[in-house]
């Protein structure tokens, strides 16, 4: 068997608490699966963090001052590691894009905006502005390149596999000028096709659904039980009890059935970006 490699504590912050952490386990006298049991997390995962090359959750870091008895450290600084990496998104979102690039599968249903991986940087400095429009040029900003550094979750080879519903009133609505809507739309078409991700389009004829009442993304991991988001103008959730994630299953899965299909709806998108381009846009697609 090769030599155990030691974290260096120095190279990152993660690796600084992946080190702290396998020195107060080793200090218990406790092994990786006594360490994780009772948590929802897998061995590999808290192995991960050990070595430094993943973030802690928080609802392992709990669990982990817990069994280690170190009265809140992690607890404590998994939050304050989130905000100092995440500065631009706020807090209630911080541990998202950090799950964005380890989960298996992302499935989002978007009934008010496009969904934050798919957001041109237009459509995220006009959403940034109207949503607190009392805050700073600097702070607009700011917020603006926290979601457009989201995108680099394309470029992963091992992205998850990403699936998301929107309301046509996405695609018909003028939130942007006709040029940048259609840069918009042409980008969702282009980053779906690219990916080999799929968006379907719900139509308004729909409006009886299983989820009329907001934004919900659902998260499934290898190694960690599936995650359920929901968020609304300045609050977000996060939801892992198995009853209710089921729920939301269910739901979601009942939601896309009711849309059109990934052809169709690449379709629809592209029609629209063509029409806000040529000036012959309608407020109804046909």
């Amino acid at each position: 068997m090769p030599p155990r490699k030691d974290t260096d504590a120095s190279v990152s912050v993660p690796c600084f608490y992946g080190a702290e952490l396998r020195f107060q386990r080793e200090q218990a006298g406790l092994t990786l699966e006594q360490l994780v049991e009772g948590s929802f997390r897998g061995l590999s995962f808290l192995s991960q963090i050990e070595r430094g090359e993943r973030g802690m959750p928080k609802d392992l870091a709990v669990h982990v001052d817990k069994k280690l008895g170190t009265n809140g450290f992690f607890e404590r600084h998994c939050t304050a590691v989130q905000k100092a990496r995440l500065v631009g998104h706020p807090t209630y979102f911080a541990s998202i894009p950090e799950l964005e690039k380890s989960a298996a599968t992302i499935e989002e249903w978007a009934p008010f905006l496009v969904p934050g991986l798919l957001q041109t940087k237009a459509y995220a400095t006009k959403i940034a502005k109207s949503a607190a429009w009392w805050v700073s040029p600097e702070t607009i900003e700011k917020r603006v390149r926290a979601r457009m550094a989201r995108a680099e979750f394309w470029k992963q080879p091992d992205r998850a596999t990403f699936w998301a519903v929107l309301d046509e009133s996405l695609v018909r609505r003028p939130l942007l000028t006709p040029k940048e809507m259609a840069e918009q739309l042409e980008h969702i078409a282009q980053v779906m096709r690219s990916s080999k991700g799929v968006v379907q389009i719900l139509p308004e004829s729909e409006g009886d659904h299983t989820l009329m009442m907001g934004l919900l993304r659902i998260m499934t991991f290898p190694d960690a039980p599936p995650l359920v988001y929901m968020e609304g103008d300045h609050s977000g959730q996060t939801i892992d009890y198995p009853p209710l994630v089921r729920d939301y299953r269910r739901s979601y899965d009942l939601l896309r059935a009711a849309a059109l299909s990934p052809t169709a709806s690449l379709a629809r998108i592209e029609k629209a970006a063509e029409e806000f381009r040529n000036g012959s846009h309608n407020t109804r697609l046909e």
